[in-house]
Parts: C-alpha cells; structure tokens; sequence
C-alpha cells in the first residue's frame, strides 16, 4: 500500500489583463490571480495536485508545512476517513478561511491521487459521467463600471464562443447595456458581491427585473444573513444564486435545505474541496436548488469542479473568467472549445501542472 510522504503548498500568481486598469482587491490593486498548489507525494513516487484558495499564500504554505503535513505522513491516500480527520483535529483553529482552504486543497489532491492509483477519472469515482462535456459562462471579472467596457468586453466574450456572460457590476444602467449586446434571450448573470443591506435589497434588486436576468448573485450584506436571503427570495422575481462566501460548509447545507437560492455556489478551494461539492451535489439533487459552483481560478480546483458538474445529475455552465493569462493552465490538455470544456477519461483530475507553468508561475515554498 502506498501511503503519503510529502505534502506541500506553492504559491500561484497569474498575471491577468481583463480590459481596464487594475481592479482593487482587499483594498490594493490586484494585477495576478494567486492561489495555492497543493502537491502530495506517494512513496511510491505518485503525485497528486490540488488547489486551495490563497489571499495570502505565504501564511497558506505555512499551514500547510506545520500543521497539515505532520498529520498526513504516512497515511494511506485512499482512506475515506482522511477529510473527517482534518476536519476534526483542525476544528479549533478556525472552521472557516485558511483552515478550510487548506483541506480543501488537499482534498482535491487526495482525489487526483484516488483517480490515479485506481486508473479512473475522477468523475468516474463519484458515480460515473452523465456528460463529460461542460459548457462554460464567461465572468466579467470586477468592476468596470462603465457602459462601453462593458459592451467591449460582453461583445468579445461572446466572440470568443461563450453563450453567457456573468457581470460583476451595481448599476441597472450597465447591466442593461450588456444585456443589449447579448440580446433577449440569452444568459445573463450578475454578481454584486454582497452590495446591499437587508433594509436596502428589496428596493435595488426590483430595479434589474426587467432586464431578465439568469440569476442575481450574491446580494445582501453580510452574506451569511440567511433571514434577509430568505425575504428576498419570496419578494423577487429574479432567480437567486449565492454561497461562495458562505461561513462554512454547513450554511451551505442550510441554504440548501431551507431552498434559500435557485443556486447554491460553494467553492471547491474554500469549502472543503471535491467531498464537499459532492456532498452538497447530492442534496441539492431532485430539489429545486441547483449546485452551480464558484470557479473564478484556473488550476486543480477548476478541474475538480468540472468532475463534479460531470457527475452531478442537473447540468450546469462553469464559471470561467474572462481574461487574458499570462499563462493558461492545461489550454492543450483541456482546452475551451466550442464554447466548453471537454473532459477526457484520464486518471484522476485528468491533467498535471504544465513543466511551464510550474517553472515559471509558481513558487516553492
């Protein structure tokens, strides 16, 4: 049996160009996409890669190093048991942020490896694929705030082969002129980002109704005022989509039991990785909730979220952002094409980090 001899996190930056000057994150202008690589070693010499979410990727490999790692050697990589062990031996030391993102990534790595030393995709291990070809909406990332940026970049967006578009903006005037390049009928989506308070919603939401929208994301502030997310979604017409700041894997449960949203939106890299989305894939099954997760990054957690939307029984678009990469991760193993991604029957994630990419964009701790 092959147990676990190395767990490690580098550091990912791409630098990104989406079209306007850079936009702001945490308060500072955000020019690279960061995140973590997880990469777990076999003694056998296998590797398996996964993907956490990093605001801060140096306190991220950190974690990893002291309090991850010692917990993993030598145990078996195949063991169900590994998720609800961090999950518990971890609990106090956060049970959200760089806590969950860490298992998160290493889950994800845990499945690529499961994938790998059985000789299956992933999507295989959760039951088998009922498409293996996921089509893709194109995320307008941040805030333009301007109409015309707005109609250039929706314009090349559809250009490019995408059939719907997501915005992130807080204006009706924007928003309808993107819905004017795009036409009547097709997908339009807007995330807001968490823009309004509960007293204020009701009144900003009415204003987008008829703009027919897919869904408006993420609307209320703080995010995890379910009773206010609750008001909304019987006073409004529009679809509701929220999760991906969701405190913990199990508001997540909770909007989805109580049938708070159209669309539940967990991140693989913040919310406990491929169990997690699988887990919340299956109760939203046969309900009117749709698991539709979020997937504004490029690396092992874009493909094990295209796994679990392949398995999943309600089809799907996955979030792509819209943007020019310094680098694109895996564009020749699983590219976009005809408006989607196409999944091969590869072991595991189906794909590793390019020798490029990992020579150039990452950085080992």
């Amino acid at each position: 049996m092959a147990t676990i001899r190395r767990v490690s996190a580098l550091k990912l930056r791409l630098p990104f160009d989406h079209g306007a000057p850079p936009p702001l994150f945490a308060g500072k202008p955000r020019t690279t996409l960061d995140s973590g690589l997880i990469r777990i070693e076999l003694d056998n010499g296998l590797i398996g890669w996964g993907e956490a979410y990093a605001p801060d990727p140096e306190a991220l490999v950190s974690f990893v190093r002291s309090r991850i790692e010692p917990l993993l050697l030598g145990t078996d990589p195949e063991d169900p048991k590994t998720f609800a062990m961090l999950d518990r031996t971890l609990h106090n030391m956060g049970r959200s942020g760089l806590v969950a993102q860490a298992i998160s990534g290493v889950d994800i790595a845990l499945w690529d490896l499961r994938g790998k030393l059985q000789g299956l995709p992933v999507y295989t291990l959760l039951g088998g694929a009922r498409r293996t070809f996921i089509p893709a909406y194109a995320s307008l990332l941040q805030y333009y705030g301007d109409v015309e940026r707005v109609k250039r970049n929706v314009a090349s967006s559809l250009e490019a082969g995408y059939g719907e578009v997501k915005l992130h903006e807080r204006s009706v005037a924007v928003t309808a002129a993107a819905r004017e390049v795009m036409g009547a009928d097709l997908p339009l989506m807007l995330d807001t980002n968490c823009a309004w308070t509960a007293d204020e919603v009701r009144r900003e939401v009415a204003a987008y109704e008829p703009l027919n929208l897919h869904w408006i994301e993420e609307p209320i502030w703080p995010p995890e005022d379910l009773t206010a997310l609750a008001a909304l979604r019987e006073s409004i017409r529009i679809p509701l989509a929220a999760g991906e700041n969701a405190s913990s894997r199990f508001e997540l449960t909770e909007m989805a039991r109580r049938g708070l949203v159209d669309y539940l939106q967990p991140s693989a890299l913040k919310a406990g990785g491929i169990t997690a989305l699988w887990q919340l894939s299956q109760q939203c099954a046969g309900t009117p909730v749709n698991l539709a997760p979020q997937s504004a990054f490029f690396g092992p957690g874009f493909l094990a979220t295209l796994h679990v939307l392949a398995a999943q029984a309600q089809p799907v678009a996955v979030e792509r952002l819209f943007c020019s990469l310094g680098h694109v991760p895996y564009a020749e193993s699983i590219p976009f094409v005809r408006g989607g991604f196409q999944l091969s029957d590869r072991p595991g994630l189906g794909a590793d980090p390019e020798p490029e990419l990992l020579a150039s964009a990452f950085v080992s701790a």
